[in-house]
């Protein structure tokens, strides 16, 4: 037995050492500041941080950290409990409602993480009489819950309206058909075109449900979502988020649809039964932070601004970037070991962003991901651009 756990060890050594040795290893950056447009690294330096999905900026606003801090003198710093039991708070109960009247929908439930609402949203509601047509660049935790559903599967190319379309009609026998699509593909910065997918799911009497994790909080005008942005609030039947990204940046995750659907999820979720209830802290901070977005949409539109400088002034310098208007910036650089250098070199520069590669992304696709902030200042945003123009140059990728 000695031999065989040794050989385990061994192996995972080897496999280790080979993504090292393939500039495929990632490796973690350690922060030594609260979250921010600009951080602090554990050796002191100071980063301007461009690949948080702090997208609103909120992550390290005080009064953000202060909403959090009273709403844990008030409800305690957590529940020991699951929801059903003794776990659920009146904080609970106001950040559902807050976020069904946010995103224009009936009721919501909250999870631990948006990997768990993903996780947990399709097994109570599709059985083998059932299909799933899912995007081909889905998020892995859409993957992972189709995966513990016994529903058919069908998978259409990735934004591709025509093969939706197929998928559609060959999924013609079941009894219900749901299509599931990201609202914003977090590699690309790719908006999936909602309002052409609601119309083939009226033509083929299917379910729409989005995940909302890369668009809550500052996509469509008042930044309802991604459903917003295409016009085509209350004709999305599960919508699933998360509060860790731009409302408020912690954690936590949630579904949110028709009432019947949440009551389901209540009786049967399994990430929602036997996960412990979404800390106090973190109801009461994102509470807190919806009240203001719907109050103003500054964040918002600071954001775009910032996106819109970017996205031009990169494309100026020479490099390229997947189009859009998002604020996911995929700056391709297409090989992986390039990638990984690109990114090393940025941090040496005074800038923080990560490589990403095969398998995140396509073979023969990797980049650096920028993501823009609110928070990013007009000085910040021209001192990575100077750091992106030396780096392109030192490492050969931009012309003289």
């Amino acid at each position: 037995m000695s031999n065989q756990k040794d050989t385990f060890y061994s192996g995972l050594q080897q496999n280790l050492d080979q993504l090292r040795e393939q500039g495929l290893y990632k490796p973690e950056r350690v922060l030594a500041s609260r979250q921010g447009s600009e951080v602090k690294s554990e050796d002191g330096r100071t980063l301007i941080n461009m690949c948080a999905n702090n997208y609103l900026g909120l992550s390290g606003q005080e009064w953000v950290a202060q909403a959090s801090i009273d709403a844990t003198e008030k409800y305690g710093y957590g529940l020991s409990s699951v929801r059903f039991i003794c776990g659920t708070q009146t904080v609970h109960k106001q950040l559902e409602q807050a976020i069904s009247k946010f995103l224009g929908t009936e009721d919501t439930i909250l999870y631990a993480a948006a990997f768990d609402a993903n996780g947990g949203v399709f097994e109570p509601l599709f059985d083998e009489n059932d299909a799933i047509i899912s995007d081909a660049l889905n998020h892995a935790s859409i993957i992972d819950g189709i995966r513990l559903c016994k529903a058919a599967r069908f998978r259409y190319a990735h934004n591709d309206m025509a093969d939706l379309e197929k998928q559609l009609q060959d999924a013609a026998g079941k009894r219900h058909k749901i299509i599931v699509t990201d609202g914003v593909f977090s590699m690309d910065g790719t908006i999936a075109q909602l309002d052409k997918i609601v119309e083939l799911a009226d033509k083929y009497s299917a379910l729409v449900m989005i995940d909302e994790c890369h668009a809550s909080g500052f996509m469509g005008k008042t930044g309802r979502g991604t459903h917003e942005h295409h016009h085509v609030i209350g004709k999305i039947d599960i919508i699933t988020g998360t509060l860790g990204k731009a409302l408020g940046g912690a954690m936590g995750g949630f579904t949110s649809g028709r009432k019947e659907v949440i009551e389901m999820l209540r009786q049967k979720s399994r990430p929602y039964l036997f996960s412990n209830t979404l800390a106090p802290s973190i109801a009461g901070a994102s509470l807190a932070v919806l009240e203001r977005l719907s109050a103003s949409t500054e964040l918002r539109d600071r954001l775009h601004e910032n996106t819109a400088y970017f996205r031009k002034e990169i494309e100026r310098i020479g490099f390229t970037i997947k189009p859009g208007t998002h604020p996911v910036v995929p700056v391709m650089l297409f090989d992986a070991p390039v990638a990984q250098k690109f990114a090393a070199r940025m941090y040496e520069l005074g800038v923080l962003l990560s490589g990403f590669f095969y398998p995140v992304v396509p073979m023969g696709q990797a980049r650096v991901r920028v993501q823009l902030s609110a928070a990013h200042t007009r000085e910040q945003l021209d001192t990575v651009l100077k750091a992106f123009e030396q780096a392109g140059h030192e490492l050969g990728l931009l012309k003289k």
